[in-house]
């Protein structure tokens, strides 16, 4: 039976009114494996008379099929594979209400590999449920958990002490569990916290009191729900509006659509393009049953200015006396999801609500140890670790500190090769260089220094494994146009180890900065009119794509040097493949650290059977047919 079937018919108009009027509270369960998550839900549900009788039905049939009881948690686990590994994979949401308040709740996995839905289900939620295992006590998870509740803006905790049951309904247990918690949570700033033994199996103290645990005398879990207190009214934070879509359906018509993130907005109200600090105000806010005279947080509206402006997907309609921040550089805090680490140096897709722009992680200022949540020197972070980051994005994005403003302060990170979340992001505030730099303009420009040393400026970015012959042909091919007349630098991978790059080694993160700034220098060379030959292995593709955007269009040019490993490795002018395959040199490119072959390079010479300067020579025919061809 569900809650609508215990009112009256007659009374169904005036109770979806007061049905309207209610608070929502959304929350989350999370915790470690195991800890009883989708259970506890399952029978708070179950207990309150909140299922379906469909629903219940069904879990009748399932358990019967099994030879089993009821199980709740099915309620739930809803995929196939969670039922058959009888764990949590996905973020589970369910909607529901009660005589005193609605309720949206995220059912969030335990398994670690699993912490990217974990940040999904609590990106929005006001209230975390984290459940210890009374028999197993507070575990990794546990704390990583608490932590990205924390971080994530979550003011309100509930720790459920479940499986009270199966420790005979001990109070000292209960209260070794609570001590526990409160020690590490105290740093984690959570305005209130409620402990309440449980048992999720049973429903001990789920919907009320429990006999079984009289030295208990705080509030039942559903009890404690309907009546927690949450933040002030979100009307008081500055009104932000995201532009989704700019319409502009016939010549007399021009909106712009979206859904308010914060605050409240009025007809004849003065708004800001954020971006570009242009002024209007609203004169008309248009929705699909009619227009309205003011929208507030969450309502998806169409926005019709008084003056043509210049907004389109990515800016942002704010007020005038609360600005939020235009930068393009910021600290953030980083949870990171992807297989291979983060690596600083390495450019990614930083996507926001409407916005989608290239950054680059500048700089990682320390990783947060979970257990200890001490600050804690890295070069990298690794699947579910935690991180203080400076990002550099290509272009300014609005935002607002992400303690400010939930919606407009967090941001994913996106790979750029395979489009897959590799990370997720609260700011922390803009860096004031991001203010206080800007870019010199000069008289003379690159077109004028090209034009004095009578040549097309440009990157040629030799790349294959040590041993290759990148060098020797990139020489070879400096003094042909050195011959001709042409004005040439070359950028070889070991030089620059010498000063520029002396400070970096060969892990996987080195090599990202090292490329980084060859890359940067290789840009001013060619700014001064230069042909800059660039010799380095630089095994990444994502790196030679940055090294690549850095530079004007038809500018660079990716020259793959295709020799063979087992020749790379015969012709060993360094001896250094003789070490690697002894072990003795670690993160070799080729041996122990993989090369990933250029997919649609500029050019493509094969070594084996051609000498160096016949090599070069076909490089200099390349760039005089695209001289003709410009």
């Amino acid at each position: 039976m569900s809650y609508l079937q215990t009112v009256p018919p007659h009374d169904i108009e005036a109770h979806l009114t007061e049905h309207d009027k209610k608070s929502i509270l959304r929350f989350i369960t999370c915790g470690s494996v195991d800890d009883g998550k989708s259970t506890l839900i399952g029978r708070l549900l179950y207990d309150a008379k909140l299922i379906f009788e469909d629903q219940l039905a069904n879990l009748g049939r399932v358990g019967a099929a099994n030879g089993k009881e009821i199980d709740l948690a099915l309620l739930l686990d809803g995929l196939e594979a969670e039922r058959e590994q009888r764990i949590t994979i996905d973020v589970a949401y369910r909607y529901f209400a009660t005589s005193k308040r609605k309720f949206i709740v995220a059912d969030t996995p335990g398994h670690e590999e699993y912490t990217r839905n974990m940040v999904t289900g609590a990106s929005t939620a006001d209230l975390a449920i984290i459940l210890i295992d009374s028999r197993r006590g507070i575990l990794q998870q546990t704390r990583r958990h608490s932590y990205i509740a924390s971080m994530l803006g979550i003011r309100h905790v509930v720790v459920a002490v479940n499986k009270i049951d199966l420790v005979d309904f001990r109070q000292l247990v209960f209260d070794e569990m609570v001590a526990d918690y409160m020690v590490f949570a105290k740093e984690l700033g959570f305005a209130s916290i409620q402990p309440i033994p449980i048992s999720a199996r049973f429903g001990d103290n789920v919907i009320s009191a429990s006999q079984n645990t009289p030295w208990y005398t705080g509030p039942a879990l559903l009890e404690y729900l309907e009546t927690v207190q949450l933040d002030p009214p979100v009307e008081e934070r500055p009104f932000r509006f995201p532009v989704q879509l700019a319409m502009r359906p016939n010549a007399d018509f021009r909106g712009y659509a979206g859904q308010v993130a914060s605050g409240r907005i009025s007809v004849g109200d003065p708004v800001v393009v954020a971006n570009s600090g242009q002024r209007s105000s609203v004169k008309a806010i248009v929705t699909f049953d009619g227009s309205l005279a003011a929208a507030a947080e969450g309502e998806a509206v169409t926005l019709v200015l008084s003056d043509e402006v210049d907004a389109s997907r990515g800016n942002m309609l704010v007020a005038p006396s609360s600005r939020p921040f235009v930068a393009d550089q910021f600290q953030a805090h980083v949870i990171w999801f992807g297989a291979n680490p983060m690596l600083p140096g390495r450019r990614y897709i930083l996507r926001t609500e409407t916005d989608s722009v290239s950054a680059t992680v500048t700089a990682l200022k320390h990783q947060v140890n979970i257990n200890s949540f001490a600050r804690e020197a890295a070069k990298s972070l690794q699947m579910n670790e935690v991180g203080v980051c400076n990002i550099s994005t290509q272009a300014p994005i609005a935002f607002d500190a992400y303690k400010d403003n939930r919606s407009t302060g967090n941001f994913i990170l996106v790979d750029r090769a395979t489009n897959a979340t590799v990370g997720a992001g609260m700011i922390d505030f803009p860096l004031r260089r991001a203010d206080n730099v800007h870019w010199q303009v000069t008289d003379v420009n690159k077109g004028a220094r090209a034009a004095t040393k009578s040549q097309r400026p440009g990157v040629l970015w030799f790349t294959g494994l040590s041993g290759s012959g990148k060098s020797t042909i990139a020489n070879a091919l400096d003094r042909l146009l050195h011959a001709r007349g042409k004005h040439t630098y070359m950028l070889d991978g070991d030089n620059v180890r010498h000063g520029l790059n002396r400070d970096l080694g060969f892990t996987e993160a080195d090599r990202v900065e090292n490329i980084r700034r060859v890359a940067e220098v290789a840009k001013l060379m060619a700014d001064a009119g230069l042909i800059v030959l660039v010799s380095l292995i630089s095994p990444f593709r994502d790196e030679r794509r940055m090294a690549r955007e850095l530079m004007e269009e038809d500018e660079f040019i990716e020259i793959f040097v295709d020799t063979p490993l087992d020749e790379c490795a015969r012709r060993d002018p360094k001896g250094l493949y003789e070490k690697a395959f002894a072990g003795k040199i670690a993160n070799f490119t080729g041996v122990s650290s993989p090369y990933e072959v250029p997919e649609s390079p500029e050019l493509r010479l094969e070594t084996v059977g051609h000498e160096p300067a016949a090599l070069a020579l076909k490089i200099e025919q390349f760039l005089e047919r695209r001289m003709e061809e410009k």
